[in-house]
């Protein structure tokens, strides 16, 4: 058996390169700012470059910003390559870019649901091809984490799109993981209901949200940070033999929807 790492420093990303897709803003950016606490250095991307430079806690370290589509093959082969440019080398890819509005799925148009699609999945496997070009040359430590949702293991009335491209993302990982493995690992994060700065479009007011959290295991939506701090566990040596799964982060998620209607009857 291999030795196991050092457990107090297994978090330390001191020398490490990191891109996250989608990094500038919502749960990207707290993803690619807690790499920079963490050590690492970081290449954040988008369409649009954001007003603030995404920052470590203390502000001290920066990530790299290039702007790009992961939709475009040719924009994502410059990401990659003006990020290993940067850093020397790629350790870790987190595909954050992604989502979708809501649209009626008897009406919706095919060239919407081919967008959605593009994004969703299309584009974080373009991302994983051109980073594994670079992480096959390396010493094996490689991770790809592919952020999905709980929208593609549950029905998803009104993002149908979203639902089957958000499912797809699992497979992708349990594919690459075997095609890839050992020197890369491949990883689904499926992510629940989260405080981001949309979650008022989404869940409603401070006190549907709070509603909405009750019906989660642990009574509450969950934090940005909270899958961050995910993310760095499973890119660490600590999740080294974790590899083509699906890790559920969705604060235990949700109760069964008949169990709170025969509470409202017994109530009433």
């Amino acid at each position: 058996m291999e030795n196991p790492p050092d457990r107090a420093t297994a978090l330390d990303f001191s020398g490490r390169a990191v891109i996250v897709t989608g990094g500038t803003r919502g749960l990207g950016r707290t993803i690619a700012g807690a790499f920079l606490d963490a050590g690492a250095d970081v290449v954040t991307c988008a369409r649009n470059a954001p007003k603030e430079a995404v920052a470590s806690a203390d502000g001290t370290r920066q990530a790299a910003f290039v702007p790009a589509d992961v939709r475009d093959p040719d924009q994502v082969a410059t990401l990659v390559a003006t990020a290993v440019e940067r850093m020397g080398r790629l350790d870790v890819l987190v595909n954050n870019a992604g989502g979708a509005p809501t649209a009626d799925s008897a009406t919706v148009s095919p060239r919407f649901n081919e967008k959605v699609v593009a994004l969703n999945l299309i584009g974080p496997m373009t991302c994983c091809q051109a980073a594994y070009r670079v992480m096959a040359d390396q010493d094996g430590t490689g991770v790809m984490i592919n952020v999905s949702s709980v929208s593609g293991s549950r029905p998803n009335p009104l993002g149908v799109a979203y639902g089957a491209a958000k499912a797809g993302l699992a497979n992708m990982a349990a594919t690459l993981a075997h095609e890839w493995g050992p020197g890369v690992r491949v990883l689904t994060l499926a992510v629940g209901m989260i405080e981001t700065d949309d979650a008022a479009a989404f869940y409603g007011d401070a006190e549907s949200r709070a509603a909405i959290g009750a019906h989660l295991a642990m009574g509450r939506l969950g934090h940005p940070a909270e899958v961050a701090d995910m993310c760095l566990v499973l890119a660490s040596p600590l999740a080294r033999w974790v590899t083509g799964t699906t890790v559920e982060v969705h604060g235990g998620g949700e109760g069964p929807a008949w169990l709170a209607t025969v509470a409202d009857r017994d109530r009433n």
